[in-house]
């Protein structure tokens, strides 16, 4: 049976399927072909998918620079997102430049990202490849994986463009990762509203990033209280646009993750950069 979306535009309700072997984004282009126009993704959680044609805002990221760091102070102190980064200290202006500065001016594997919405900064991301980190090893079978963490400014967070910001990551990220056919992002199990921004972005949910290190128990978790890791699987994939701010999303697949049992033993902090939790946007 098919695979059914919808593509929503200015009150109308476009109907399409999905076919054998086609991307989502795909079928939702084939589904508007005749209005010359984008859909992006709304809710990929269930069926069927929804898209929408945005005449009003255009979301893009850009690389983060040092000229950025005031709005990310501003962020990270706001209650909105200091309670999920409590651990790293106090986010005082010198702590931020400190923590960031580093992968601005491209001296880690991180490379830090502004979310905009028409132009405005909203927000800001960070990634980074497995393999990059050798104390991430233990994350899975797949150095190529892409981790990926992320937050909204409170004013925008709540208004339906966390998941477009992902997207319009993504659409960079697979250009800049050829090679990668996973990514993921670990935001805190208690954290419901990031969680659910990433299924709406076609995430799922594996299990628990813990693998077998010899006869040790690697008992590896981002934050070490995590439960579950949100996995995107882009082996089913077609090309990309090289324009950040088609917002396009992409099919999920299986996830190469392996589950082994429940952390028991002793836990290993990772090296930095340490994954944040996802921040609460929708």
């Amino acid at each position: 049976m098919s695979l059914r979306l919808v593509v929503h535009d200015r009150g109308r309700e476009l109907a399409g399927v999905v076919h054998d072997g086609e991307a989502w984004a795909a079928a939702a282009r084939r589904t508007v072909a005749s209005l010359h126009a984008e859909p992006v993704p709304v809710d990929l959680s269930g069926e069927p998918k929804q898209f929408l044609v945005d005449h009003d805002n255009r979301v893009t990221v850009r690389a983060m620079t040092r000229g950025d760091l005031p709005d990310v102070t501003r962020w990270r102190q706001s209650d909105h997102l200091h309670r999920w980064w409590a651990s790293d200290g106090e986010p005082t202006p010198e702590r931020v430049a400190e923590q960031y500065g580093p992968s601005i001016d491209g001296m880690t594997p991180t490379r830090m990202w502004i979310a905009e919405v028409n132009g405005r900064s909203v927000g800001f991301l960070q990634d980074y490849r497995v393999g990059d980190y050798p104390e991430y090893a233990v994350l899975g079978p797949d150095p190529d994986a892409i981790g990926i963490d992320y937050a909204l400014a409170e004013e925008w967070s709540g208004r339906g463009f966390g998941a477009r910001v992902v997207w319009a990551w993504m659409a960079r990220a697979r250009h800049r990762f050829p090679a990668a056919t996973t990514y993921f992002a670990a935001p805190d199990h208690r954290n419901t509203a990031s969680l659910r921004m990433l299924a709406k972005a076609g995430f799922v949910e594996a299990c628990e990033l813990v693998r077998m290190v010899g006869g040790d128990v690697g008992a590896v978790a981002v934050r070490a209280d995590l439960e579950g890791v949100v996995v995107l699987d882009l082996e089913e994939v077609g090309d990309l646009p090289e324009n950040a701010g088609d917002g396009l999303v992409i099919q999920s697949a299986v996830h190469p993750f392996r589950c082994d049992s429940r952390a028991a033993g002793r836990r290993r902090r990772p090296a930095p950069p340490r994954p944040h939790r996802g921040a609460l946007v929708a």
